[in-house]
């Protein structure tokens, strides 16, 4: 009788086990949070450098790259060695168009092209950046 018992407590337990670890998982329409909204967002992403990682260039080269799931022109900001980079932000309907210069005091160096990109959710926000090398 105690192992009947036992079995139907064991069966039970297993099938309210089941059943609740299948109402848990993240829902895919809510952005896979474990159950708060502030966990689920969009993140920003940084693509498309130009020129390359490592590529020469000369001083005031262009540059450019792509930034989705930003929060708009106004989020996304560049900089070159600590100092800000006056860029221009191009809105494709999908992601942003992003265009700036190389300053022409830089040469002979290598330096960071570093970008951040804020999105909605600052946890999602995007950091990211390439190096080139500056010639004469």
């Amino acid at each position: 009788m105690h192992i009947r018992l036992f079995f139907a407590a064991l069966l039970a337990l297993g099938c309210h086990s089941s059943a609740w670890a299948q109402s848990t998982p993240s829902h895919g329409g809510h952005g896979g949070s474990s159950g708060s909204d502030e966990g689920g967002c969009i993140n920003a992403k940084i693509s498309r450098y130009t020129p390359e990682h490592l590529a020469t260039v000369k001083p005031g080269a262009e540059f450019s790259f792509m930034v989705s799931g930003s929060n708009g022109p106004g989020h996304i900001h560049v900089s070159i060695k600590q100092e800000p980079v006056e860029v221009q932000v191009d809105d494709k309907d999908t992601f942003y168009l992003v265009k700036g210069k190389l300053p022409d005091s830089l040469k002979n160096t290598i330096v960071r092209i570093s970008v951040k990109a804020k999105a909605k959710n600052s946890k999602c926000d995007a950091e990211g950046g390439w190096l080139v090398k500056v010639s004469e």
